[in-house]
């Protein structure tokens, strides 16, 4: 018999589009992951918040793969109210559970886990749960001015890492984290890596035709940075970086363009406005342009039509633009932390940056915009790097710990009753 699996992601919607609000890399790993579990058999509902009175109950995305509303009343919350709604959800989610069954619960992000725990509890059903981002981690990368995350998400983390039967980390360095950071007990937690699709993120058909499509000049250089408008994503640090590389390479401006694509984010609804006013108080609106995120489709000859894509993280679990990027044979220049690390060949595939030093970004900018063969061969070796990153792998590896998870629940019940 083939297992249905509960997927919890209350906090935004895999329907969403990713780069704007709070959707971002976890709806991109929970959809992807979901279809590829499909496609081997495995049937996954994915229970999310209603939103928005006028979506459907169920939705079905592809075979195998259901959008299922709970509803606590359709209202349009940030995602720092919901810590006040987890016992509405986890009232709507148990009571789905009185009448359905699943043979694992698998949570994401914290809020998500504290909604699964009772269900988990109430009914015997095996937890799995992936954090995507940790509280402890985060508050110790903070960009400047960023509020540290607040101690009711750092209980409800070690609550749910208490909880899990397993802890799925994107990489050995979360593992690490939960375990040192969150007292997990080292054999409750795996490491399984996100992918990219690599059917829709390819090389394509090349720069040359990519530019032509998104309307960008064949002769530019264009730097690109992709996600949510947000201080801890670091797009203040390529700005500056900009700025700072035009006052030592100024031959480079007339030909200099930066894409800043994404939207607003969480409570920082004026942050895209506060970059455009830094961008015009550095006087560099010439080669900075801020554009609306744009459907998936179309993602990949943005990442094609630039020559380096910059991820400036303060923190990153993995870093999914890394990878997108790299499967279209674009380098990318990223900060040495967290998941890039695992993302990025540094060197190899493109560089690692220590740090959120301005001047240390515009130098790794400015050298490798100045050296195209160099940049060749990045490009030719961050194909192969993404290559070993498919979410069929990603699928596989999840499949293979709820099936541990399933056997060691029957077993328990056997022993106790």
């Amino acid at each position: 018999m083939n297992p249905r699996i509960a997927t919890l992601m209350v906090h935004t919607s895999p329907l969403d589009q990713p780069g704007a609000g709070d959707a971002g890399g976890m709806n991109i790993y929970v959809l992807e992951s979901a279809q590829r579990m499909a496609a081997m058999g495995v049937s996954v509902d994915i229970f999310t918040r209603r939103h928005d009175a006028s979506l459907a109950d169920v939705v079905e995305v592809s075979d195998g793969v259901r959008v299922r509303h709970l509803n606590i009343g359709a209202c349009d919350l940030k995602k720092e109210e919901l810590p006040s709604m987890i016992p509405n959800l986890a009232s709507a989610f148990s009571s789905v559970l009185e009448t359905e069954k699943y043979d694992v619960l698998h949570s994401h992000y914290w809020i998500s886990g504290k909604v699964a725990m009772p269900a988990a509890k109430r009914f015997g059903i095996p937890l799995a749960h992936t954090m995507h981002t940790m509280a402890r981690v985060k508050n110790m990368n903070l960009a400047e001015g960023e509020m540290p995350e607040p101690m009711i998400r750092v209980q409800g983390e070690t609550q749910v890492v208490a909880a899990a039967n397993a802890l799925i980390a994107n990489t050995d360095a979360e593992a690490a984290s939960l375990v040192s950071l969150y007292e997990a007990c080292p054999d409750n937690v795996s490491v399984v890596s996100p992918g990219v699709d690599l059917y829709t993120f390819t090389p394509g058909t090349g720069r040359k035709i990519a530019r032509d499509v998104v309307g960008l000049p064949q002769d530019a250089h264009v730097l690109a940075f992709v996600g949510r408008i947000q201080p801890h994503k670091g797009p203040e640090v390529l700005i500056r970086a900009v700025a700072e590389m035009l006052s030592h390479s100024p031959h480079l401006r007339p030909k200099l363009i930066t894409v800043i694509m994404g939207g607003a984010s969480g409570s920082g609804v004026g942050e895209v406005e506060r970059l455009k006013d830094l961008t015009s108080w550095l006087g560099i609106n010439d080669v900075v342009r801020f554009i609306d995120p744009v459907p998936r489709a179309e993602l990949p000859q943005w990442y094609r039509a630039a020559d380096l894509v910059c991820v400036p993280s303060y923190s990153e679990s993995f870093g999914l633009v890394a990878l997108e990027a790299q499967a279209c044979g674009t380098p990318v220049v990223a900060t040495a932390v967290g998941g890039l690390r695992t993302a990025v060949a540094d060197g190899i595939s493109g560089v690692l940056v220590d740090g959120h030093d301005p001047r240390a970004w515009s130098s790794v900018l400015a050298r490798l915009l100045q050296e195209p063969q160099r940049r060749v061969l990045l490009s030719m070796r961050a194909i192969e790097h993404a290559s070993h990153f498919g979410w069929d792998a990603t699928a596989r590896g999840t499949l293979d710990i709820y099936d541990r998870i399933i056997a060691t629940t029957a077993s328990m019940r056997k022993i106790i009753g």
